[in-house]
């Protein structure tokens, strides 16, 4: 579009650019036309971050544009250095957003938003420059329909068809420049210009494998290819920024970088039973499982939790999507098929960026007609093995050790304890009361069986929230478990995990912080280690290290419906509504039958005052309850209470006290509403026998919202020590 040269005013006295239209094209109409409206779309602006224009004029009947010089490099030389901090590149993205913002409220779309068009100086700021493209609302395209304007890489995909576009092609340039950012790379990749649009119009970003979690959310959004479904306004986008920053942990967001080495990643997807027998349908599980856990202990290496990569089961993805949906750079995928006295065990490593298999095995066994539980372990450890040789992670002798250990040898116990996992990640009262029973059947064939006294220990105290049993009795049963686990295998992440949860439900908070701290330090890659962990911070009112606690267990579980919902939690105690509404409105579409999610989006509506969305989605988790949950049934009551409906409120409440003289209704509930109602007594009543019951609900006493309109009672101040929360 030009040639740029450094130049001196003579007349004020300062540096300038100027940009003359190539004499080739000075005669042309349209091209002078074009030079004409880039001036003219950067002079009605005025902004601190869009080049400043200072005349237009011809020389020797070459147009120029004179125009602000600056002293500093573009953003593509910034970007090839590295070494982007977090907290740099959302400055980045603001100014640009910035910029933006005021160009579009003009009525201009840039079109060629790109790195090599953001100029930053000596101090930091940015100045946006290149309006060649600008197409100003209302004007007659200067290009034809059915032709592309801009830089391919950064059009989207309206803009590579050749059709009209508006404001949002300019977000979507933005998306592509904020993944070039955070990775170094661009989102969609070819060896020639047809090959990237192609890409672009039908492939999905590239994996950003390592980057900022609600930074790649931004940049998913901002690529969908339906400009309806992308970010309507670059003042939204800005706003996201805004708040991602805020809930970063203090002092912890300056010090990330994009594009550091990233950690190799892996997702280890269930093996495909390729046997007539459907029974070996838990001995496909068990090799995965296994493999999981195995080389969940390799340091320097990000292994994807069991819960988000079985999500994939039966499910006919491409491995590509899985690795994006999943934020890994390699995938494990395999087959089990058993005839007779022969068992055949294949599986390969794919790289999630082409498709293409990194390593590939296939192993036949000749197993006498039944399952050797010594044979199938040698042939899951060769796998591990395999796979981290592969992945070119160092292999230390402690990490060796590690991954060999087997936990069981009873492939009886082993595949009643999958059971049990599977029947405890559902969380329902019944989903709960199988798992121990599969629990209990496992240690029942091996005392000795660390793993399933753990999952014993969970089931126990996950019970407490789920059921109308009585706390006291299960968090005694939960200890015992706890205690067993760790007598048999004192150096077992998930025995310390459980132990922990135990200790603070009995107000021990430093113990329970000092059990987590030892489980995640004995297995980084345990999601639940670090959820739970993350559970004891938000009660302790420790929101920033909650949230990214909980973020890192997102990221080892990203499918995990718990962690989605829990996460929606801790920004709802943290009071952060708009946010806990979002995460938990995408956990309902994860799944929108998920236990207590619709009561959790109805508690954050309540905080917001949007009544009646509240009663709606009070009345669907009532639905898929079927109508007997106190925690439901007391968020209604408050609900109505605060539309004005007090004697149906006192309705409820008289049906949660007769059914209290049947069965254990959480004290705590039932002082919620008290307070609710204005009976600050009758509350303070119910939160002591709370204290009695060692009822789980009292961890929430420092942050729950309801409690707010309590807190300088001396009743309430006395409570937070007895629960440990003051001193």
């Amino acid at each position: 579009m030009g040639e740029v040269y450094l130049a001196r005013d003579t007349k004020l006295n300062r540096q300038v650019a100027l940009k003359f239209l190539p004499a080739q094209y000075a005669s042309d109409k349209e091209f002078k036309e074009r030079f004409k409206r880039e001036a003219q779309a950067a002079a009605v602006l005025n902004h601190p971050n869009i080049i400043t224009i200072h005349e237009v004029a011809e020389h020797e009947s070459r147009p120029y544009i004179s125009m602000e010089y600056v002293e500093g490099v573009s953003l593509k030389e910034l970007i090839a250095r590295g070494g982007l901090s977090i907290d740099r590149i959302i400055d980045i993205a603001g100014q640009i957003c910035g910029a933006l913002a005021q160009a579009h409220q003009t009525g201009i779309v840039h079109r060629d938003v790109k790195p090599q068009n953001i100029l930053v100086d000596r101090d930091g700021r940015l100045r946006i420059l290149d309006f060649g493209l600008a197409k100003v609302k209302k004007e007659a395209m200067l290009t034809q329909l059915g032709t592309t304007v801009g830089t391919v890489a950064y059009m989207s995909p309206e803009q590579a068809r050749g059709e009209d576009v508006d404001h949002r092609t300019d977000i979507w340039a933005l998306g592509v420049v904020l993944h070039e950012m955070l990775t170094g790379e661009m989102p969609f990749k070819g060896e020639h210009d047809q090959a990237v649009i192609y890409s672009i119009l039908n492939a999905e970003p590239r994996p950003m494998t390592g980057s900022v979690i609600e930074l790649e959310q931004v940049v998913n959004k901002a690529l969908a290819k339906n400009p309806g479904e992308r970010y309507q306004t670059v003042s939204e986008v800005l706003d996201d920024l805004r708040l991602m920053k805020e809930g970063f942990d203090s002092g912890t967001s300056s010090t990330l970088v994009a594009r550091t080495q990233a950690l190799p990643s892996i997702a280890v997807l269930p093996f495909a039973n390729l046997s007539a027998d459907k029974e070996q349908e838990y001995f496909c599980d068990g090799m995965a499982e296994e493999i999981i856990n195995a080389l969940a202990q390799v340091e320097g290496l990000h292994v994807v939790a069991r819960t988000s990569a079985f999500s994939f089961r039966d499910k006919k993805a491409d491995v590509r999507e899985i690795g994006r949906r999943l934020n890994v750079g390699a995938v494990l995928e395999g087959s089990v098929r058993k005839a007779g006295a022969k068992l055949r065990i294949s599986a390969q490593l794919v790289n999630v960026a082409d498709g293409y298999h990194l390593w590939s095995e296939r192993y036949d066994r000749d197993i006498g007609g039944s399952c050797c539980p010594e044979d199938i372990f040698c042939i899951q450890d060769e796998i591990s093995l395999a796979i981290v040789g592969k992945l070119k992670v160092k292999l230390l002798g402690g990490e060796k050790t590690k991954i060999l250990k087997r936990h069981t040898q009873d492939l009886d116990a082993y595949n009643l304890y999958l059971k049990g996992r599977y029947f405890w990640d559902k969380r329902t009262e019944e989903s709960l009361n199988k798992s121990i029973e599969c629990f209990n059947q496992a240690v029942e064939k091996d005392p000795e069986y660390a793993l399933a006294h753990a999952g014993l220990a969970d089931s126990y105290i996950t019970l407490q929230d789920y059921s109308l049993l009585s706390p006291k009795p299960l968090l005694q049963k939960a200890k015992e478990a706890a205690l067993k686990a760790l007598e048999v295998d004192p150096t077992l992440a998930e025995a310390h995990n459980s132990l922990a949860q135990v200790l603070f439900r009995e107000w021990d908070w430093e113990g329970g912080e000092s059990e987590h701290k030892r489980a995640i330090e004995l297995n980084p890659n345990y999601a639940s280690a670090r959820h739970w962990y993350a559970l004891l911070l938000t009660y302790a009112a420790r929101f920033d290290e909650a949230i990214a606690e909980m973020k890192k267990a997102w990221e080892l579980d990203p499918l995990s419906l718990i962690i989605n919902r829990n996460l929606g939690l801790v920004l709802y105690f943290a009071r952060r509504y708009d946010k806990a509404v979002e995460q938990l409105q995408r956990t309902l579409e994860m799944d929108p039958s998920f236990s207590l999610a619709h009561a959790a989006l109805g508690q954050a509506y309540l905080q917001k005052s949007m009544y009646q969305e509240a009663l709606v989605e009070l009345q669907k988790e009532s639905e898929l309850r079927g109508g007997l949950d106190a925690v439901v049934e007391v968020w209604k009551g408050i609900a109505l209470v605060k539309v004005g409906k007090r004697s149906e409120a006192y309705g409820i409440l008289d049906d949660l006290l007769k059914r209290a003289k049947r069965a254990y209704v959480s004290p705590v509930l039932l002082a919620c509403l008290y307070f609710a109602l204005g009976e600050k007594d009758k509350g303070f009543e119910r939160l002591d026998e709370a204290h009695r019951e060692r009822d789980s609900r009292l961890l929430e006493t420092k942050v729950l919202p309801e409690f707010d309109g309590v807190r300088s009672d001396p009743r309430f101040k006395e409570l937070l020590k007895k629960v440990g929360l003051e001193k």
